[in-house]
């Protein structure tokens, strides 16, 4: 997909836009797949929370893909797409016991991150295999706000809780079939990974009838030129080893599972939009685009990075701009970034607006969202349609004659 394949996008089904590349989504899931070659039982579980349209669910599905949810909808999503249940692992955090239920009817696989709705759903189902999400107290990730693996996270049952986490297990003669940990995402050292797998293998020990080990995700990708990433094939060698060495050990060929959901989509994204004004300050030039926080909003809350691309004039003489949006607040995706001479009316580029982009979009000012498109075999496939203000107000009551009743009394006064 060049730069001519976008902006005939952009013209064809308008702009602001999110594009997905299924090419670069298909090399990626063979990319980690060869990694672990090594391993006899692998399973990829896309973390459908990084981007859930229903084509890229299926996209996945016919890839081989599991499905990792973390919400009762995305459950629905995956069911809905053709995943079959026993492919899918609910993940949630801090959800209610009716919720973990809901999902265990619908046959899916179950993972549990605290102590109480552990007890509260072994007591009550026992015969229902469970997997339990631990957190080895590693810390990972490149933002605060998605480390996860860290003594202080939300997420997980602490190490130091094995024992009750044991009593209960022996209590209520729940099944764990599955041990879980996730420590982040961005992760750069691989030493730290291995060290957090040491203590997940220890972990599984206490455990006699596994059929999986999920090591979570949380691979880096380059987000811009020279930018580090996750050495996979590095990652697929020595932890592919020490995890055939623990199965021996085990006395069993366990599945090795990973959630990847960044790493496989990441790339494949493209967010494109229209430059409204530009606008030359005192001290800066602004490049105001027909988008905002409400469509793209990582650089906001993460102070994540995206390259940003002028497809418009990709060729023409660099200069430094800040990009900005039209919410009616600081609202900046770049500050004095280089980029090829923009004009009115250009088409910008925004690189990795494939994970966690359209999936937090919003209608804040009461924008619409964009259209999604996916690029697949050489053609733009529509995959969902723009917002209109139908939507908007689709789902609101209207109380016009509530408030009428009140304007006839205060007149009859």
């Amino acid at each position: 997909m060049n730069h001519t394949d976008l902006l005939n996008i952009a013209k064809t089904f308008g702009d602001p836009v999110y594009v997905y590349d299924s090419g670069k989504i298909i090399s990626q899931f063979q990319r980690l797949t060869n990694a672990f070659g090594s391993v006899k039982k692998l399973k990829l579980n896309y973390a459908a929370k990084a981007l859930s349209n229903v084509a890229i669910l299926k996209l996945m599905n016919s890839l081989g893909s599991g499905l990792d949810t973390v919400s009762i909808q995305e459950v629905q999503l995956g069911l809905l797409a053709g995943f079959k249940p026993e492919s899918i692992i609910f993940t949630p955090n801090g959800v209610s016991l009716e919720e973990i239920e809901e999902a265990s009817k619908l046959g899916v696989r179950i993972n549990i991150d605290n102590l109480s709705i552990l007890e509260q759903f072994g007591s009550k189902h026992p015969n229902v295999p469970v997997c339990i999400r631990i957190n080895p107290h590693v810390m990972a990730g490149g933002n605060s706000n998605i480390s996860v693996g860290h003594i202080d996270s939300k997420f997980g049952i602490s190490i130091h809780q094995i024992p009750h986490l044991l009593r209960i297990v022996e209590v209520t003669k729940m099944n764990i079939n599955g041990i879980h940990m996730h420590t982040g995402s961005d992760i750069l050292d691989i030493d730290v990974f291995l060290y957090a797998s040491e203590i997940l293998f220890e972990t599984a020990k206490n455990f006699k009838n596994l059929d999986f080990i999920d090591f979570g995700s949380g691979f880096k990708v380059p987000y811009k030129e020279g930018d580090i990433e996750t050495n996979v094939e590095e990652l697929g060698k020595k932890l592919g080893s020490r995890f055939n060495e623990f199965c021996k050990e085990y006395g069993k060929e366990l599945t090795l599972a990973f959630e990847p959901g960044k790493f496989l989509v990441s790339e494949a994204g493209h967010f494109l939009a229209k430059v409204n004004v530009v606008k030359q300050t005192t001290s800066t030039v602004f490049a105001s685009i027909d988008s905002g926080f409400n469509h793209l909003i990582r650089p906001m809350l993460y102070g994540a990075t995206h390259r940003i691309i002028n497809i418009s004039n990709p060729t023409g003489r660099e200069r430094y701009y800040s990009v900005v949006g039209y919410i009616c607040e600081t609202d900046t995706f770049a500050s004095n970034r280089r980029i090829n001479e923009i004009s009115e009316g250009d088409i910008l580029c925004f690189k990795n607006a494939g994970a966690y982009c359209f999936t937090m979009a919003s209608n804040y000012n009461s924008r619409f969202r964009p259209a999604e498109v996916l690029w697949h075999e050489g053609k733009a496939i529509l995959i969902r349609e723009r917002e209109t203000f139908e939507d908007l107000v689709k789902h609101q009551i209207d109380v016009k004659d509530l408030f009428a009743q009140k304007k006839e009394k205060a007149l009859a006064k």
